[in-house]
């Protein structure tokens, strides 16, 4: 069974500048918008945004 292209897979960028991601989910029906989470960045030391990229 094919995965849906309802909930594609994103990628998370760190605006820290680090270089750091996280790989997600996301409904694109709920949220067609771009996701911005506060996320912990390991090189910043600390909880940042981190935007999807595409």
């Amino acid at each position: 069974m094919a995965r849906s292209d309802a909930r594609p897979v994103i990628t998370l960028r760190s605006t820290a500048g680090t270089g750091q991601s996280y790989v997600t989910r996301k409904s694109r029906r709920n949220n067609p918008d771009r996701l911005v989470l506060r996320k912990y960045d390991p090189a910043a030391g600390q909880h940042v945004l981190f935007r999807e990229e595409r």
